[in-house]
């Protein structure tokens, strides 16, 4: 995960993270409340020419279909095709407290959103008038082709749409129990009862290699705290049994972050996304350590 999970980042911050993870199976960027996640991709797709990319996730109430296909068509033609879109409803207090937007209903509310977006992302016209949305146009890149889409999923009703309606789900937050137990049966029921290929299920947590596994737990709980305090997340760190954020994320020692990872594995979800955290020397050991396992996974070592 590139950008400013970790903190604030400039431009040069942001290269100097791809490059960082060049080598690894994809680069993702988050929509927060600076970088925009398309704009931050694209930058770190031209410094790093072959890997994956995606965003994981940008919420869509602000973002009409016909701007969002836009934006990512054109990161589809500037970095080559390398993008998976990850798209969410959005936190319904920052939705309707910071834009003024409702944010009841994301469930409907996405549905009839991705009826309108594939096909834009497909270069198709549209003419829809629904009960959210007014659509008329289409959108042409020549070059680029339609990305995978992902939902930002937590919830059953949204986890059923993420499977019988997009490609797959991304979770934020969301420790192995939930995953195995909920989120991996709810979606990939969903689209084997659709008829559509396995589903993608991406999980991200912040990761932290660390000396200090209870500091950093500290200083996680206080930078993403307000995520123990939402309904979205709430729901799911209760079915974890976990206070807040910071009983979630993985943080600990070279040897303790590989056995939780491992446990990540064993759950059925089919990517995981590292948000590296803490100061630089700790982040830049979770970097070499992602790296490692990911050289040793691929020579099928353990």
């Amino acid at each position: 995960m590139i950008g400013e999970v970790g903190g604030p980042a400039g431009a040069a911050d942001v290269i100097t993270q791809a490059r960082a993870a060049d080598g690894l199976a994809g680069i993702w960027s988050a929509q927060a409340l600076g970088w925009d996640a398309l704009t931050a991709l694209a930058l770190a797709g031209a410094h790093v020419p072959a890997v994956p990319l995606g965003t994981a996730v940008i919420p869509v109430r602000q973002r009409h279909p016909l701007t969002l296909a836009s934006q990512a068509l054109s990161v589809q033609a500037v970095t080559g095709n390398r993008l998976t879109l990850g798209i969410g409803a959005g936190i319904g207090a920052m939705v309707s407290g910071m834009f003024g937007l409702a944010a009841d209903q994301p469930v409907g509310y996405l549905r009839e959103y991705l009826t309108v977006l594939v096909p834009l992302l497909r270069g198709e016209p549209v003419t829809h008038s629904g009960r959210f949305l007014t659509t008329v146009g289409t959108v042409e890149v020549p070059g680029a082709k339609p990305p995978g889409v992902l939902l930002a999923a937590l919830g059953p009703a949204m986890l059923r749409l993420a499977g019988s309606a997009a490609d797959g789900a991304v979770t934020w937050m969301t420790g192995p129990r939930t995953l195995e137990s909920h989120i991996v049966p709810l979606v990939s029921t969903a689209a084997r009862e659709e008829g559509r290929p396995a589903p993608r299920i991406v999980a991200a947590l912040p990761v932290c290699v660390t000396a200090d596994e209870a500091g950093a737990r500290d200083r996680i709980a206080g930078r993403f705290g307000m995520a123990g305090q939402v309904p979205e997340y709430r729901a799911v760190l209760d079915r974890e049994g976990a206070a807040g954020p910071q009983d979630v994320a993985i943080a600990g020692d070279d040897e303790a972050v590989p056995r939780a990872l491992e446990l990540l594995a064993g759950t059925g979800i089919t990517e995981f996304v590292a948000a590296p955290f803490g100061d630089t020397a700790e982040q830049d050991r979770t970097t070499e350590l992602l790296h490692r396992l990911s050289r040793n996974h691929a020579v099928g070592e353990t």
